[in-house]
């Protein structure tokens, strides 16, 4: 329920107009990989708030690697192996310090958009048989419910402009197209396991997700 009222409050916004983000708190990030700034956007929309984690000078925002990573409680929490998610955002992070800048936003779009109760039925659905799109169908939803206008909106805000964008997915790549440069798209391909086989298979023969080692 709660991840359906966000989409119709998403859906009225855009009736209404463009979406707004603000800024409402930025600090200093030292992590494992290296040194990062924080900042925290709130959609004016619905409350919600999103991140963007900077490394480096981001200059005239040319040609900025970026990384645009749902959140995944399970993955990027817990360790889970069902996905590959904390993998590709602790990956994302690597690739950006070594690249001397760039950004990795952690967008508050849990589930594909469906919020984590409905993310933890969808998985109890997998476990009869279906698969991460039937699973979510079965529940009600489209495959993908999530919204990237605030994550370009974001992107400009911290000055970029042109970005080489970390994903397997042309979706979002088709979605930041719409409002920035994309200059090049980076494969962030992990390795599959026993665990996540058939979900990454599925991202690709179902979602069009561009994975070359499938």
């Amino acid at each position: 329920m709660q991840a359906f009222t966000r989409a119709v409050r998403r859906l009225l916004a855009r009736l209404r107009g463009a979406p707004h983000v603000r800024r409402v708190a930025t600090a200093a990030l030292p992590t494992e990989y290296g040194p990062f700034t924080v900042h925290v956007f709130e959609d004016t929309r619905d409350g919600e708030t999103h991140v963007a984690m900077v490394h480096g000078e981001i200059g005239a925002g040319e040609d900025v690697v970026v990384r645009l990573h749902s959140a995944c409680l399970t993955g990027d929490i817990f360790g889970s192996a069902r996905c590959d998610c904390g993998a590709q955002l602790h990956t994302a992070m690597r690739r950006v310090i070594s690249e001397g800048r760039g950004a990795v936003l952690y967008l508050n779009q849990e589930g594909r958009g469906i919020g984590l109760a409905n993310k933890i039925k969808a998985y109890a659905l997998q476990e009869q048989g279906y698969d991460t799109v039937e699973a979510n169908h079965r529940l009600g939803f489209d495959a993908d419910l999530r919204d990237y206008s605030v994550a370009i909106l974001m992107l400009r805000d911290l000055g970029i402009r042109s970005v080489r964008l970390l994903s397997n997915n042309p979706k979002k790549l088709a979605a930041v197209t719409d409002g920035l440069v994309v200059s090049e798209r980076l494969p962030i391909e992990i390795p599959a396991s026993a665990s996540n086989q058939r979900y990454l298979q599925t991202k690709k023969d179902k979602l069009g997700h561009q994975l070359s080692s499938l």
